[in-house]
């Protein structure tokens, strides 16, 4: 057991703010994906409570202890997941308890709700269960209606907040929205709330668009802040306001502008991905589209399918990974092929022209590269990739691109799909 000194006191470093402790060798070991770490700070931006600090600590004592030191000295709300169970690697509220120096005590009401809930499920509660009813003297039940393992709501210091909530998902998140937020809200939390708006960008690096919006990063409500991930790039504007509809108020201003100063590679907010831009276009011109895909294998027409509804404007493909599908199927000049090879300018434009005339749509858009690891060369290395687009006037376009022999196969073919999209995008908001 951990030491039973109490410890001193310290001034809050940020008052007013939260910390999410999760608990697990395992989330260390990778093995699960924390997911409640986001969620929660998700939760937290719902109610207007900053948080500055996420920590994952694995099912040891002494290091648990080292982060709740930490933690209280620097935040109002400890806010801790896992390690509620009856194993005895099971720790959190014996070392919370010890930290601050009081005994457990056994709760008869908990016991009888874990005798219940086996009875229901026809099974017998065991003796390592009742380690589950155990909480610091003074604390209150968090309740658990599904699991077996209670949190709890306790106030060891005036200042000081802890809630506790078991590692599985589905158990917090019903712990947290029928009793956790009630309380929070009942302590004067969640009168203002955390409300953000990401806008989407493609074809613009990170750097380049910070330098762009640079004197957007300074605001202080709303903020402004730059993330990139898979080609992508985003904006973040979030404000802090009494509710979303005066947060939208004071967002709708600088969107507009951050839109503006985007321009073309400015594609959509929020959950929009670029199929599902392309794909509102489409529909809104009545056009259609079919997709020709080699290094993809199929990737484009995943993305375009997953959209409910999508068969109005996405009449098909063709997977031609073997130079004997673009010939036979798309209609490709075997001279070309023999003369430029399958990945070039001349065989995409052949392969959009193709399968645009085989499903006649409106838009026929394909795609050839080099995925890698192995097949790069000199003059043709891995994340060489040309992408054609064939369009209603009979123009038909190809464009290259470059994405990098370090990158991995997976992202130079998610790269590739999502750069078709774009080049589409953009040619349909021109026409």
């Amino acid at each position: 057991m951990c030491s039973k000194i109490p410890h001193p006191k310290l001034p809050i470093q940020n008052p007013m703010s939260a910390e999410i402790i999760c608990v697990g060798t395992e989330l260390l070991l990778g093995d699960i994906l924390n997911s409640n770490s986001q969620y929660l700070a998700q939760q937290l931006a719902k109610l207007g409570i900053p948080h500055y600090y996420q920590t994952v600590v694995g099912d040891n004592r002494e290091r648990l202890q080292q982060v709740i030191e930490i933690a209280a000295s620097r935040v109002n709300i400890l806010i801790f997941t896992g390690g509620l169970g009856p194993t005895p690697d099971d720790l959190t509220c014996e070392t919370i308890a010890d930290f601050f120096g009081v005994p457990l005590v056994e709760r008869p009401e908990i016991i009888e709700d874990i005798a219940q809930k086996f009875a229901q499920r026809g099974r017998v509660m065991v003796p390592s269960n009742y380690k589950q009813a155990l909480i610091p003297q003074g604390a209150e039940i968090l309740p658990n209606p599904t699991g077996t393992a209670p949190g709890i709501i306790w106030q060891p210091r005036p200042e000081l907040t802890i809630l506790t909530f078991p590692g599985v998902p589905s158990e917090m998140y019903r712990m947290w929205e029928e009793t956790a937020v009630p309380f929070l809200k009942s302590q004067g939390w969640g009168q203002e709330i955390i409300y953000s708006r990401s806008l989407k960008f493609w074809g613009i690096g990170e750097s380049v668009l910070a330098e762009k919006v640079a004197d957007y990063l300074n605001l202080t409500n709303p903020t402004v802040a730059p993330y990139a991930g898979k080609g992508e790039v985003r904006l973040r504007i979030s404000a802090k306001a009494s509710s979303p509809s005066v947060a939208e108020e004071l967002i709708a201003p600088i969107e507009q502008q951050l839109r503006d100063i985007g321009g073309l590679d400015y594609y959509g907010k929020d959950n929009d991905t670029l199929a599902v831009v392309v794909g509102q276009l489409l529909r809104s011109s009545g056009e259609t589209l079919a997709v020709a895909e080699s290094c993809t294998g199929g990737g484009l027409g995943q993305m375009l399918t997953e959209i409910s509804g999508s068969s109005d404007y996405f009449w098909g493909g063709v997977i031609s990974y073997d130079n004997s599908a673009k010939l036979r199927l798309l209609g490709v000049n075997p001279a070309d092929l023999d003369q430029f090879g399958a990945v070039s300018a001349t065989v995409a434009q052949q392969m959009a022209q193709g399968v645009k005339n085989r499903l006649s749509t409106t838009w026929g858009l394909s795609i050839t590269g080099i995925a890698g690891p192995t097949g790069g060369t000199d003059d043709k290395p891995v994340g060489l990739v040309y992408i054609g687009l064939a369009g209603p006037n009979n123009e038909v376009y190809s464009f290259e691109h470059r994405l990098g022999t370090m990158r991995g196969r997976s992202i130079i073919r998610h790269l590739s799909a999502c750069a078709a999209l774009d080049h589409l995008r953009r040619c349909l908001l021109s026409q």
